[in-house]
């Protein structure tokens, strides 16, 4: 029986796992300096895709919507509960 593109998926994947997982096992623990942390850093930050203008803004103006809205959310259901303990106790 052939076995599927999902099969070969599979069996790579389990592959590069056991090989990678034996190089971590063969090397000793260094500690890094200072200074390979910050290459590091700034080759990472390198792959950031950063948004737009545009995309800043619609995002700051969606996040600042969605904490309004839970802000409302949050004083509306404290001023019920407010209210029913009010009723309840005085």
């Amino acid at each position: 029986m052939a076995k599927t593109s999902k099969g070969k998926d599979q069996t790579a994947l389990k592959k590069k796992a056991t090989a990678a997982a034996a190089q971590r096992g063969n090397k000793k623990k260094k500690r890094g300096s200072i200074k390979e942390y910050f290459k590091g850093v700034k080759l990472e930050m390198k792959k950031v895709v950063w948004p737009t203008k545009k995309e800043l803004g619609s995002f700051t103006a969606v996040v600042l919507a969605t904490c309004a809205a839970f802000a409302l959310v949050f004083w509306a259901v404290d001023t019920g509960v407010l209210a029913a303990i009010k009723a309840v106790c005085f």
